[in-house]
């Protein structure tokens, strides 16, 4: 039997434990499922007898260093920055490793030592970052191979609710964590490159500035910049594209909206609030706005956000609860963002029947025979239930896949890496179509870039 630890057992790992649970027999795999929760561990076994559940504490270096030295490849889905403990426990004992993170300057500080050892260190093989950089190489790729030269890259991905599990007017819940929900777009500007010339938008301004999307069966979206979008210029090979911009997907009228909260300062993370205890949901909202000794709170904030009555923004503002008076915070010394993260949670948590849905787009605009073309890719992934959600399986199944392709010797280029060659994307991509992940590629009328809510 060949052994692979799992570190973490939370929401985005159900998808990847099925799947090697599902190809143990076959593959003579012993997955060892290793959680701060035992109980959480056991559930992801499922009892399935090539499958140990194990109370596991990261922290504890004996346990963690003899629980590595067992397997052949560990799969941290652990939160980003526990990575790196596991990283140098593999490489001290030559084990391959898998995350879904985003390489941090620490990981990549070890890449001379883990080709040295030949070891294959596979990074940002999620979703988001993940599929985007395999689904994205691939055309890019195809492109080139053409003879066509890359002018345009946009890439957009969002974690919603799926279009039967949509009920309310934001028409959104929490797919992911919903503390980088309310912390979205926060910790500098958006930056990216607009027909050569760069672009800035300052978090204040960001949820006004969007891009609509269309997609074929699901109707009408729109996008809001992430925070860096250039800085996989370089990994990609488009230092030459005059515009490259990467977002954030949501369903049209969201982004209005939360701006609203933005400028209220509810999102703001950087400061505690004294009395958020025994504060009313009424009392959160009026600390935002000026006093004024006979208007009410809904009369001051319509005047101060300039929202009329009939607009549906109002609405989504009531739906929130904002203005409850009998409703407690009962956080003490919170931040305004984690109220508003407590206030979100009762109406945006998704409910024991309700799916998820992921959607990704890619835009690629380029030149060949002196002729500008352009082609639209769109993923569109719909959860099957509450365990085995879209999220789980975009994430985790790419996770799973690597990993038993590491161990089987297809993946063998060894460092510190994340998903852009064609050794890696191409098979993953392919087995990720049998589990509905499938992409659409359009050929278009070339746009260039020219969303209908960003000036130039």
């Amino acid at each position: 039997m060949r052994n692979i630890l799992v570190i973490g057992a939370g929401r985005s790992a159900s998808s990847l434990i099925k799947y090697l649970l599902d190809k143990s027999k076959e593959e003579q795999l012993h997955i060892t499922i290793a959680d701060l929760s035992l109980e959480l561990a056991q559930k992801k076994t499922s009892n399935h007898p090539n499958a140990k559940p194990i109370a596991f504490d990261i922290l504890n270096p004996e346990q963690r260093k003899e629980e590595i030295q067992k397997a052949d490849i560990v799969v941290s889905m652990l939160p980003a920055h526990m990575h790196i403990e596991v990283a140098k426990d593999c490489l001290t004992y030559k084990k391959h490793m898998v995350t879904a993170s985003y390489i941090s300057p620490a990981m990549q500080e070890l890449d001379a030592k883990v080709k040295e050892n030949g070891l294959v260190f596979m990074n940002e093989i999620g979703l988001d970052p993940g599929i985007d950089h395999m689904s994205a190489m691939k055309i890019i790729d195809e492109i080139r191979e053409k003879g066509g030269e890359m002018i345009l890259f946009e890439s957009f991905c969002g974690g919603l609710v799926a279009p039967e599990s949509d009920t309310n007017l934001w028409n959104y819940k929490f797919t992911w964590n919903p503390r980088n929900v309310v912390l979205a777009g926060q910790g500098g500007a958006a930056k990216f490159i607009q027909e050569g010339t760069y672009k800035y938008i300052p978090y204040n301004k960001l949820f006004r500035r969007t891009e609509f999307l269309e997609v074929e069966s699901f109707g009408r979206f729109e996008a809001y910049a992430n925070r860096d979008s250039l800085k996989y210029r370089s990994v990609y090979g488009l230092d030459n594209a005059l515009t490259v911009y990467r977002g954030t997907i949501r369903r049209v009228g969201y982004s209005r909206a939360w701006d609203i909260l933005v400028q209220l300062g509810m999102t703001d993370d950087s400061y505690t609030i004294d009395n958020s205890e025994e504060m009313t949901y009424r009392e959160f909202t009026n600390s935002f706005l000026p006093y004024h000794p006979t208007d009410t709170v809904e009369i001051k904030l319509r005047h101060a956000q300039k929202i009329d009555q009939d607009d549906i923004i109002w609405d989504k503002l009531l739906e929130l609860d904002l203005f409850n008076a009998d409703k407690n915070v009962g956080l003490k010394k919170a931040t305004p963002a984690q109220v508003l993260e407590k206030i979100l949670s009762e109406k945006w948590t998704l409910q024991p029947h309700d799916k998820d849905m992921i959607v990704m787009y890619h835009k690629f605009g380029y030149v060949i025979n002196n002729e500008k073309k352009q082609i639209d890719s769109t993923m569109v992934c719909i959860g099957d239930d509450q365990t085995y959600t879209a999220m789980a399986k975009t994430v985790g199944l790419p996770v799973a896949i690597a990993t038993l392709k590491i161990l089987n010797g297809e993946i063998k280029t060894p460092g510190v890496q994340l998903p852009i060659s064609k050794e890696i994307y191409t098979p993953i991509l392919k087995e990720l179509e049998e589990y509905g992940v499938i992409f659409k590629e359009i050929p278009v009328d070339y746009l260039g870039y020219n969303p209908l809510n960003v000036s130039s």
